[in-house]
């Protein structure tokens, strides 16, 4: 081998402990394999799904022509090169070169994901949600498991939702506090039952105890500070539930959990609260610290007429500690829509 194709092998930093850097050259070397091989085989994949429209195209034009098409492909194939290729198998691959024929993409797929991702973000309905799922995985490094989720949850459009048109030009306003903060929230891992009584003290040690998937379920840029944040003042003592710092917005977040419904002294209280952190716990280069109100329900006329109808710091948000149905979300989100337009539209008259 020559000495060029030595050093593409990622080498991890060496050690003092022998055996442990013997161990991880040789699953380095396993990794990339594994990128490689899955690489080369959803290319191939692809071409499978080309090659079987182009059949179809190329074939007789009546019903039930490509059924027939992919069952005689499936039968020739199980008989010369195993039992891989089940009818299933190869509509899929068909579905594959359908949805992505832009060969960019088509790279990002092949060096990013496996083809356990591909089969999930290819049946979404359109290409902007498809792009979201794609270069979130991406960025997240999601297991197969994470992305089902966020699919189930409709983690694209919960994100969407704020992000408003900011101009005439129909810009949209991203990387401001209103495009990080979803409504709602999906914590069924924390593993609370809704008809089971709970306290806020067992939904925030259930929090902390799931840490990485809230923050997953959080967004982009949020990192754990502290859980009851001591903050005093001359008279009081005040302990906030859970800290956050993101680093995309550059501030603070505070999050304030409530079991019942969004009532007006739970707004008047994270007011205080964020108003108290940004005197005495914010930096001269942190933004304005920003406060979210996790409640089980909401009264959106109290959220209209209250200091959150105007606060561009303060927020409240639903949190559901189960997974909805496709039906519930839909309802929920839509009048989430509905809410932010006619808020929208009062600021813009």
């Amino acid at each position: 081998m020559a000495e060029s194709e030595l050093l593409k092998i990622e080498s991890p930093a060496f050690t003092d402990d022998y055996v442990q850097d013997i161990k991880s050259i040789l699953n380095a070397a396993k990794a990339q394999s594994y990128r490689a091989v899955n690489s080369t085989m959803i290319q191939a994949y692809w071409l499978v799904g080309y090659r079987i429209v182009e059949q179809e195209q190329n074939g007789e034009k009546r019903a039930g022509y490509g059924e027939k098409v992919i069952e005689n492909l499936s039968k020739a194939l199980n008989s010369e090169v195993g039992s891989g290729m089940s009818a299933a198998h190869l509509w899929n691959c068909r579905q594959f070169y359908m949805t992505f024929q832009d060969k960019e993409i088509l790279y990002t797929l092949c060096r990013e994901l496996s083809w356990s991702h591909i089969r999930l973000i290819m049946r979404l309905d359109t290409e902007k949600e498809r792009n979201y799922y794609i270069e979130q995985s991406k960025k997240g490094a999601w297991s197969v498991r994470q992305l089902e989720r966020n699919i189930k949850t409709d983690m694209y459009h919960r994100v969407l939702q704020n992000q408003i048109e900011s101009n005439d030009n129909n810009e949209v306003a991203v990387n401001t506090p209103e495009s990080q903060i979803k409504d709602p929230y999906i914590l069924e891992f924390l593993g609370i039952k809704p008809d089971i009584s709970s306290t806020e003290k067992d939904i925030e040690s259930a929090i902390i105890a799931n840490l990485e998937k809230f923050l997953l379920e959080m967004g982009k840029g949020f990192s754990f500070v502290e859980r009851q944040m001591h903050i005093k003042t001359e008279t009081q003592d005040f302990y906030i539930d859970l800290v956050f710092y993101n680093y995309i917005l550059k501030c603070f977040v505070l999050i304030d959990l409530k079991r019942g419904s969004l009532k007006h002294q739970d707004i008047g209280q994270m007011d205080m609260y964020v108003r108290m952190f940004d005197s005495l716990k914010k930096g001269e280069d942190d933004n304005p610290t920003i406060g979210i109100i996790f409640c089980a329900d909401k009264d959106e006329s109290i959220v209209k007429y209250s200091v959150l109808n105007e606060s561009e710091q303060i927020f409240a948000s639903k949190y559901k500690t189960f997974l909805p149905t496709e039906e519930e979300l839909s309802l929920e989100l839509e009048r989430n829509r509905r809410f932010l337009e006619e808020k929208y539209s009062e600021k813009k008259e």
